[in-house]
């Protein structure tokens, strides 16, 4: 063989990959003339000057990734059209997720009808579909009323950006289906590969007895997840596993290997055929088939994608009698996927994919054969991955596992090894003598459960939870140059100080409030309420947001994760207002995240969750801030009613805060009267605005120093309402809306009046968020 160089292919990839990137931090996207510019700068220089070529490929990553952002924005929907009822044709794509209550799914449309026009909307729309609806199935196509709106997610601190991952995914509009005039089915196309993964779906469900256990199975085999709950995921993240269940990229390495091996045997029983095909390149192209059925199988996800892309450029270099190696093939894939998708950048699988194989091939020595070397390196690879990934892991999701290399270690090499050949065998024999299969995933079904009863109880020990505040850019960058230096070659000197450079990553410095003095966060939960109060040293959640059928529950959702962003490890006070969902939905979520928390309620009686109740007179001193409860009167049982609210005063040396709940018009004198003389207060808007609340005389009594609403983007209700916003701004009250602005900072120093800090849509804003 004659050894293939492609000089430069790795500084060609990462000089494409740093222009891509530099795009994803702009908070506003140029001029299409600038990008034509860059582009026509980056094509001319690659050619005009050869040494300079990695910049111009920085010039052209810019303009082809600010070229895909802008035609992907400029895809969504069109504003003026949001909230409307669109008739839409269009076929089902992926694999629906029903619930009890409703189904949702992804449609990908093909006629648009508004008002009998059409419109151009070319794009995915992720549905869900209320109530008990037709059987939705994957491949299938309908025609459907939809009212749609713009991709928009909430904004919190540690949460996750929604609006980023549609945009990522090409999903161009969200919404629900319209049940008048009826949906209509055409049913499916001959041959659909998401139909055939949800049949053998169903097939494996039947064959397995246990309905977790075939939930684990399809995921590792057809990566259909819908069967996981949350413990599942859980159990997951505690043992850093989560890249295992929905098919990894090792998984598709594994089925390339299987190809190989069904060549060999070929090859075996029929020798002749080396005749006309050399043996090595029909095994290269049989591991590429290969690779691609089971890839398409796992729905193509980016580890799929990354490790399929390698194969082919191994399946080429085979075929045309050249070799490479592990780092040049990697980066061919890298320009390959930055060339047919820029916007790929915005996953957190991308990063930790490449990243991830990257250390692998850079750190690892693989001289030497044998079992020995093989299980040396087995145990180095995961060492190498745990280390190397866990600054990208605590920045993507707030949280690692230092039980995940352990945990790894074994559940790697029994997954790759043992159940996915298992699982692997059992699908071709679906595909070709379903009677035969029964047994095999009987057996695949009993490596799947001993293991995950293994992953469960490690996932109790301590380490297995471990979350840091929000991880700043240079921390991130400082930890993932010490990852690099740690893993360099023997002899490359100060080895060890690598660690040094994590020590900003894990104990970042935190500012906390002085004595006296406390912070404010309106948590963005869409349309509920969460606030967080945070002294020097306690902290009080009030409100948790909703949990909704569907399962999507806000306390785990959102309000977890930001109490863990802003560095609140431990909670003192749990208050829920009173017991409407909106408010109280996410409180059993916070409630075991942190079980020490004392629990007070309003409507105690109409709350699951065992609270003490709130009653007017409550009063308690934290740190110099007094925390004095205003309502309700009395804590008997009552009649469903938003004027038992817990109303919670919040006095510190610089300032005052009012957090009402939802109470109305009705008990408002009563509440003014009872907040006294003093500093004017920050008010959180009683009722999201509602204008049932926020009477003039309850303003005019306060006249707050700024009010706050928490409201749900474009909401049913149309909170905050109209006249409630001029009653605010006739006393000269600035309003802010979570609904526009993201989760809402403010700061109530000690020594000075309390200052607006930070509107979380604005602080860190990209082109995507509107």
């Amino acid at each position: 063989m004659v050894r293939a160089e492609w000089p430069g292919a790795v500084v060609a990839g990462v000089s494409l990959l740093a222009g891509v990137v530099v795009v994803q931090w702009l908070p506003v996207l140029p001029p299409r003339w600038s990008i034509l510019l860059l582009g026509l700068v980056g094509l001319a220089g690659c050619w005009r000057w050869p040494r300079l070529r990695w910049l111009m490929l920085v010039l052209l990553g810019v303009a082809w990734a600010a070229c895909r952002g802008s035609l992907a924005m400029q895809a969504r929907l069109p504003q003026q059209l949001e909230g409307r009822d669109f008739k839409v044709t269009g076929q089902v794509v992926d694999l629906p997720k029903a619930r009890p209550h409703a189904t949702a799914f992804m449609l990908r449309p093909a006629h648009v009808l508004l008002d009998d026009r059409a419109v151009p909307l070319h794009g995915l729309l992720r549905l869900v579909w209320y109530g008990k609806p037709l059987a939705v199935h994957a491949c299938s196509r309908w025609q459907l009323t939809l009212r749609l709106k713009r991709p928009r997610g909430m904004i919190d601190p540690g949460g996750a950006d929604s609006e980023r991952t549609a945009l990522e995914r090409g999903i161009v509009a969200v919404g629900y289906v319209r049940n008048a005039p009826p949906a209509r089915s055409f049913g499916a196309p001959g041959f659909c590969v998401d139909r055939l993964r949800e049949r053998l779906a169903a097939d494996i469900a039947a064959r397995v007895p246990d309905a977790h256990d075939a939930a684990l199975l399809r995921a590792f085999t057809v990566a259909d997840t819908r069967g996981l709950d949350p413990h599942d995921w859980d159990v997951a993240r505690a043992n850093g596993v989560s890249h295992l269940i929905a098919i990894s990229g090792f998984h598709v390495g594994v089925a390339a290997v299987f190809g190989v091996v069904l060549m060999w045997l070929l090859y075996a029983w029929m020798p002749r055929m080396a005749l006309r095909v050399p043996r090595p390149q029909a095994q290269a192209v049989a591991a590429l088939v290969t690779a691609s059925g089971y890839g398409a199988l796992a729905g193509f996800g980016l580890p799929t994608v990354r490790t399929l892309l390698m194969i082919g450029v191994v399946v080429l270099a085979r075929c045309s009698r050249r070799r490479t190696d592990s780092l040049h093939t990697l980066a061919l894939a890298l320009l390959a996927l930055l060339v047919f998708d820029p916007l790929a950048v915005l996953s957190a699988g991308f990063w930790l994919s490449f990243v991830g194989v990257a250390f692998l091939i850079l750190c690892l020595d693989v001289r030497g054969r044998g079992w020995r070397v093989f299980l040396r390196e087995l145990s180095s690879g995961q060492m190498v991955m745990t280390v190397s990934l866990l600054p990208l892991g605590l920045w993507f999701f707030g949280q690692a596992s230092l039980v995940g290399a352990l945990s790894n270690l074994v559940a790697v090499p029994f997954v790759s090894f043992v159940i996915v050949p298992c699982a692997l065998f059992g699908l071709l024999l679906l595909l070709l003598c379903p009677p035969l299969a029964a047994p095999v995933w009987q057996l695949a079904a009993w490596l799947t459960h001993a293991q995950w009863w293994l992953l469960e109880r490690m996932a109790t020990w301590p380490g297995a939870h471990w979350y840091l505040p929000e991880v700043r850019l240079w921390a991130l960058l400082l930890a993932m140059t010490g990852a690099v230096w740690l893993f360099m070659p023997r002899g490359v000197p100060w080895r060890g100080f690598g660690l040094a450079l994590f020590l900003p990553l894990l104990w970042p410095p935190l500012s906390r409030p002085a004595e006296g003095g406390f912070r404010l966060w309106v948590l963005d939960v869409g349309q509920g309420l969460s606030v967080v109060v945070q002294t020097r040293h306690h902290a009080l959640v009030y409100d948790a947001g909703a949990r909704y059928p569907s399962g999507f529950d806000l306390g785990e959702a959102v309000v977890t994760p930001s109490l863990h962003a802003l560095g609140i490890d431990r909670l003192d006070m749990l208050m829920i207002s009173h017991a409407d969902n909106d408010h109280a939905g996410g409180a059993a979520a916070v409630a075991a995240a942190f079980p020490q928390a004392r629990r007070y309620a309003g409507e105690t009686e109409r709350i699951r969750l065992p609270m003490a109740p709130c009653k007017a007179g409550q009063a308690w001193l934290w740190d110099g801030v007094r925390f004095r409860v205003l309502n309700p009167r009395s804590t008997r049982p009552g009649r469903r009613d938003n004027d038992r609210s817990c109303v919670l005063l919040v006095t510190g040396e610089g300032g005052r805060l009012l957090l009402p709940g939802d109470i109305s018009r009705r008990i408002e004198p009563r509440v003014a009267a009872a907040v006294g003389p003093g500093a004017a207060p920050v008010l959180l808007v009683p009722h999201h605005g509602s204008s049932s609340s926020s009477s003039a005389g309850f303003i005019t009594a306060l006249h707050p120093r700024l009010a706050i609403v928490s409201a749900g983007w474009r909401n049913r209700f149309g909170h905050p309402r109209p006249d409630v916003l001029r009653r605010y701004a006739a006393a000269g009250v600035q309003v802010l809306n979570t609904a526009t602005m993201g989760a809402v900072e403010v700061d109530f120093p000690a020594d000075a009046p309390p200052r607006e800090a930070t509107r979380w849509r604005q602080r860190q804003k990209r082109y995507w968020r509107e």
